[in-house]
């Protein structure tokens, strides 16, 4: 392996770009792949080459710096490696291989936020298919999750802290509702991202706030989980909904990407992605797109963030045998 994977993904790593502050990164990008030979336009925070119908997608911002970068002879750690500056890397190594480029490429920004860097692109340049880089192990993630959001505040009673028999403690009953919710069908996931509730005062807490976020595969509506969401949960306070996004299955896209594999020399497999993702509003504005890239999807947003460099090599000679089976 060329230590030219290494030395791209550490720069890569080590330029700060988190949501919202992205410029430094789209400037190097910007550099990197003009001296190639393309061109390249700056359009809301987003970094385009060569608009087409086709676009392969990632993004350009990691969630706040856990863990710097390291490399071990295999792996590389460090926050961002994965999650998604190893795509970013692939599809560098990819182009310069490429002489005449027959898809679009685009670097978003906000991913990790609010996700306006894709509302914008997708919006404007309305790609009819696309491939979106995250780490699926290399597998074609051609069936996407959707998700709901949901902050529940569990209502209780307060009462002095020494007689907690007169009073209804909040914290109590969102431990009980949390076990009520694992009611739901087994193809729900749930993760309660956030709990608050008490203070430092000796009293019951009488109030306690949940996060919680479902993923539901694409079959089942978002408004069939809602039903069951508010059924199970309206006794124990107010729902409020934070957002919500439907699932989908990808269509003709997957052939392409197959092909490209397979004159990669690399076996196809299929998974789900159960995470939001930018493919989320490419597909809100009609773009028949899936899932794939390098890395594990299980250690990103952790101080435990790695990639195999192998992966990224090989995510870069599929795209370049993509950009050949493309008209």
């Amino acid at each position: 392996m060329s230590m030219e994977v290494v030395e791209i993904l550490k720069k890569l790593v080590e330029i700060p770009s988190p949501s919202g502050e992205e410029e430094k990164i789209i400037e190097f990008l910007c550099g990197f792949i003009e001296n190639l030979g393309f061109k390249v336009k700056i359009d809301n925070s987003n970094l385009i080459v060569n608009p087409s119908d086709f676009f392969v997608v990632t993004h350009v911002d990691p969630v706040s710096i856990k863990s710097s970068f390291s490399f071990n002879g295999k792996f590389a750690y460090g926050t961002g490696v994965c999650d998604a500056k190893g795509s970013i890397a692939a599809v560098l190594l990819a182009l310069e291989k490429i002489d005449e480029l027959k898809y679009g490429i685009a670097f978003l920004s906000d991913e990790e936020e609010g996700g306006e860097g894709s509302k914008v692109f997708s919006s404007k340049y309305k790609p009819k298919m696309a491939v979106v880089m995250e780490p699926t192990s290399l597998t074609i993630a051609n069936k996407h999750y959707g998700s709901l959001e949901v902050e529940i505040t569990v209502k209780g009673k307060a009462s002095h802290g020494s007689m907690p028999e007169y009073g209804i403690n909040a914290i109590e009953k969102s431990f009980e509702l949390v076990k009520s919710l694992k009611s739901l069908e087994r193809s729900v996931k749930q993760s309660i991202l956030r709990i608050e509730g008490g203070s430092d005062e000796y009293v019951i807490p009488n109030s306690c706030k949940l996060k919680i976020d479902f993923i539901f595969p694409p079959e089942m509506g978002v408004k069939k989980l809602k039903n069951q969401i508010f059924k199970l949960a309206r006794n124990y306070g107010n729902i409020e909904i934070l957002e919500e996004n439907m699932g989908f299955e990808s269509g003709e896209v997957v052939k392409k990407l197959e092909k490209a594999i397979k004159m990669a020399g690399l076996d196809v497999k299929y998974s789900e992605m159960p995470s939001w993702t930018d493919a989320i509003n490419l597909r809100l504005n009609g773009c028949d797109a899936v899932v794939w890239g390098p890395g594990e999807l299980k250690y990103c947003h952790t101080e435990k963030e790695r990639i195999d460099l192998n992966e990224i090599v090989k995510a870069s000679d599929v795209l370049v045998k993509l950009n050949k089976i493309l008209d």
